[in-house]
């Protein structure tokens, strides 16, 4: 899937492949169709700038520590059937990191893809296919953060020789790409920046990914945009 555009998944096992492909199979044709919402009259049905205006005057809201009072309970048995979320975010795992607190978005709000590193991979890409398509978000956000784990043990590894244990080097693959861009750019700071390349890299990468998310882009029915989260703040600035 993509594997021209986007960095590769870890093998599978054949047992683990088999049982994937047997569970697929069981799905009937008619029951996906059914998990999508009719386009004029579903909650999320707004297009690509409205649904960034509600996430970014949300981030404005948590920034300024002044959240929309939320009564959880309220809607949880209309979500039992169906979602219509108005975002997808692609967020790093850091638990500093939580996108639904810093959109200042309830439950049902927005669906996340988290990976160390914020990266699309293949998984992460039929994820939010299945968002775009099946779910009908209209935007897609990229969104690194300041002082990213990931990013800088990808800049010591190359720059080090840093060598890291487990799987962890499979991340490092996938960020090196936008070290090497940040790098051509000098900065000082090249961890900052290869933190904004990051983003810009998988935004562009899910911009024109085929066969789905790019020709809804195209479309115009999905926007995809990149953010940096600042820790600090709590601000998130679009790229």
């Amino acid at each position: 899937m993509c594997n021209s555009v986007l960095p590769s998944a870890s093998r599978r096992n054949l047992l683990f492949a088999g049982a994937a492909s047997l569970t697929l199979a069981g799905l009937a044709p008619d029951k996906t169709q059914a998990a999508e919402p009719a386009d004029a009259n579903a909650p999320n049905a707004i297009t690509p700038a409205e649904a960034l205006k509600r996430l970014m005057d949300g981030n404005a809201r948590y920034a300024a520590n002044a959240p929309t009072n939320k009564d959880y309970s309220a809607g949880r048995a209309s979500r039992v059937t169906a979602q219509y979320p108005i975002a997808a975010i692609v967020s790093c795992s850091d638990s500093r990191v939580s996108p639904e607190l810093a959109f200042d978005q309830g439950p049902g709000d927005i669906f996340v893809v988290r990976v160390a590193g914020n990266f699309v991979n293949e998984d992460g890409l039929a994820s939010l296919e299945y968002g775009v398509k099946f779910l009908r978000v209209p935007l897609i956000v990229v969104l690194g953060h300041t002082h990213c784990g990931a990013v800088s043990a990808t800049v010591d590894a190359i720059q080090k020789g840093v060598v890291l244990p487990g799987h962890l080097p499979d991340l490092v693959r996938s960020i090196k790409p936008a070290v090497a861009i940040a790098q051509l750019h000098g900065d000082a700071d090249l961890k900052a920046s290869a933190t904004i390349e990051n983003v810009r890299l998988n935004a562009n990468r899910l911009s024109v990914s085929k066969p789905i998310i790019g020709r809804y882009v195209r479309q115009g029915k999905v926007k995809v945009v990149g953010g940096i989260y600042d820790l600090a703040t709590g601000k998130v600035n679009l790229l």
